[in-house]
C-alpha cells in the first residue's frame, strides 16, 4: 500500500540532519501522532526526554496532564492530531533556538496543510508565536480564537506550566473549559458511523470578526 503524503513527510524526516539538534544527543525525530483527518490539532514546543525515547509527542508528565485535560472536555487522542514546532529534543530541554525554529517550521506548516485542521490549539509561547508570527505572551492571548486564512488558532498554556507552577492547573482547566465552549458553539452533530474509527468532530467555525487582530495593533 502506498504511503500517504503525511507518511511520506514523516519518512523524509526520519533521520533529519538539517539543524544542529541532529548532533546534540537526540535519539529520534518525533514527527507527530494522531488522527490524520483530525479537525483539531494541538501543537507544542519540542519533545522532552520521554518523547525522544518513545518517538511520540506528549507521553511524559505533561502528556498525562494533557490527556486529563482533553478528557475533561470530551476529547480523546484518537480524535485529534498532536505535533510540536521542533521535531527533535533540545539538550536538557532548553528552549528552541531561532535557527532551529526556522528549520523546523516549514515541516509543521506542511503537517497542517496535509491534515487540514480547522482548529489549531497552540500550547505555550513557542507554538503560539510561531504560528501567529508575532511576539506576544501566551497569558495575553490564551483561551481566545484567532482566525487565520485557513484555520483558527486557539492558544493555551503549555501543560508543563502546571508541573512547574501547581497554581496554574486551575487556570489550565478554566482555559480548556473555554475551549469546550468554543467547540460546542462550532460543532455539528456527528453523523452515525458504522466503523470502529473514532468520530472526527465536524467543525463549522464562523467567519472572523474584523477586530480580531486589534490586539496586535
Amino acid at each position: 500500500m502506498p504511503l500517504t503524503p503525511l507518511q511520506d513527510l514523516a519518512k523524509s524526516l526520519h533521520n533529519c540532519q538539517r539543524c544542529k539538534l541532529a548532533t546534540l544527543g537526540r535519539n529520534q525525530v518525533v514527527f507527530g501522532m494522531g488522527n490524520p483527518h483530525a479537525n483539531i490539532m494541538f501543537v507544542g514546543e519540542a519533545p522532552g526526554a520521554n518523547e525522544d525515547l518513545k518517538g511520540e509527542p506528549f507521553v511524559g508528565a505533561a502528556g498525562k496532564i494533557l490527556n486529563d485535560l482533553l478528557a475533561s472536555v470530551g476529547l480523546s487522542r484518537d480524535q485529534i492530531y498532536i505535533a510540536n514546532v521542533i521535531k527533535c529534543r533540545p539538550p536538557d530541554n532548553r528552549d528552541p533556538e531561532q535557527d532551529e525554529v526556522n528549520t523546523c517550521k516549514p515541516f509543521l506548516l506542511q503537517q497542517i496543510q496535509l491534515i487540514r485542521p480547522k482548529l489549531v490549539c497552540t500550547l505555550g509561547n513557542w507554538a503560539t508565536q510561531t504560528l501567529l508570527e508575532r511576539k506576544v505572551g501566551i497569558t495575553k492571548v490564551k483561551a481566545q480564537p484567532f482566525h487565520m486564512k485557513n484555520f483558527v488558532i486557539f492558544p493555551l498554556l503549555h501543560p508543563a506550566a502546571a508541573l512547574h507552577q501547581g497554581n496554574l492547573m486551575d487556570t489550565l482547566k478554566e482555559d480548556f473549559e473555554k475551549l469546550k465552549e468554543f467547540l460546542d458553539r462550532n460543532t455539528k452533530p456527528a453523523e452515525p458511523s458504522t466503523t470502529t474509527t473514532p468520530a472526527v468532530l465536524t467543525l463549522n467555525i464562523e467567519s472572523p470578526q474584523p477586530a480580531q487582530m486589534d490586539l496586535f495593533g
